[in-house]
């Protein structure tokens, strides 16, 4: 158990509270509770595109130098500017990802003003809603699965999934819409992730979640991670091994991973070992960075390492693994995806 160092002092009812391993209580993110309700209608989807689009491009029209200094003097103090300027040129880590998800109303009072403003920005607001997609696909794509066979375990495989908070969210769902399909089975979400922080997180997040009156009390869930390059796919097969042996069922996923950072080489490999028993049923959950005005103008300023792609990009890369995508969710910044090998699903 970490120590808290930072006790949130605000708790709002209903929502539970987890650990960082750094000592900050934050709560645990379910979309199905109101205050982590992420909307978007297309009216105030287009004024917050608008205003992205305008702010973007006016300060990326800045002197390279003046934009590095303006940034340091607006987000000092910031944990999330932290991460982001950690992240130039890599993968953002898990806790600062989590930390985005929060909405501007559930940040503590560890936070500074300007990443309350970053919280109710269009990025961080598509970042919510690609963690509600992710979710509803794969409690969508599990449920029939589950209702055909309620005895086999389910084992939920996440790469480079953090916290594993779009794992802990399908379980939500499903537990809330059709609660008879994990009342008597075991699950398991094993975290294939190079980073300790964000697995450590979640498993402190499920045992939250599993409290009596919490959202997932009395399943029989468990948590694993186990450190994961995904461009060494001889890694995923401990976990493929385990999910055959137990004879699981097997969702994958990679919110904000694997499709957005991943190369194309990397992408195939990946899903070629995934889908390497044709014996075994399985299917995969994803964001996908879109390659578009929003994405082009977010480039101007930001050097993330996502690689835009697009949608029908994306489906013809995956063809050459022998998956398809069967249903996506398009945002501002991504589509969410649901893609299974060959013709099934």
């Amino acid at each position: 158990m970490a120590e808290i160092r930072r006790a949130e002092q605000n708790k709002r009812g209903g929502v539970s509270y987890a650990v960082t391993n750094d000592g900050l209580e934050l709560p645990v993110v379910d979309i199905t509770h109101p205050a982590f309700a992420a909307e978007l209608t297309e009216e105030k989807q287009q004024a917050l595109v608008s205003q992205f689009l305008d702010e973007q491009r006016r300060f990326a029209r800045l002197p390279k130098l003046l934009q590095a200094g303006l940034m340091r003097f607006f987000t000092r103090g910031s944990r999330i500017a932290r991460g982001l300027r950690r992240s130039e040129g890599t993968f953002l880590d898990g806790m600062t990802t989590y930390m985005f998800k929060l909405g501007p109303q559930n940040l503590g009072s560890y936070a500074v003003p300007v990443e309350r403003r970053m919280l109710g920005s269009l990025p961080a607001i598509s970042v919510r809603l690609r963690l509600s997609d992710v979710a509803r696909l794969l409690a969508d794509g599990l449920a029939p699965r589950l209702a055909a066979d309620s005895e086999r375990p389910l084992h939920l495989l996440n790469i480079a999934g953090g916290p594993a908070v779009d794992s802990l969210n399908a379980l939500i769902l499903l537990r809330r819409e059709q609660p008879a399909l994990l009342e008597q089975r075991r699950s398991l979400i094993h975290v294939l992730d190079g980073d300790a922080d964000g697995p450590a997180f979640g498993a402190r997040a499920l045992a939250a979640l599993q409290a009596p009156g919490a959202p997932l009390a009395g399943l029989a869930v468990t948590f694993e991670h186990s450190r994961y390059d995904w461009r060494e796919v001889a890694g995923l097969q401990p976990a493929l091994v385990a999910a055959r042996n137990a004879d699981a069922l097997l969702a994958v996923s990679s919110e904000g991973g694997l499709f957005e950072y991943g190369s194309d080489a990397d992408i195939l490999a990946n899903l070629r070992a995934l889908s390497g028993d044709p014996q075994r049923e399985l299917f995969m959950v994803g964001s996908v960075t879109r390659d578009d005005e929003v994405i082009q103008t977010l480039k101007l300023t930001s050097r993330a390492a996502t690689r835009p792609r697009g949608l029908p990009s994306f489906s013809s890369l995956v063809e050459r693994a022998g998956w398809q995508v069967t249903r996506a969710i398009s945002r501002p910044l991504s589509d969410q995806v649901l893609l299974v090998p060959g013709a099934r699903g």
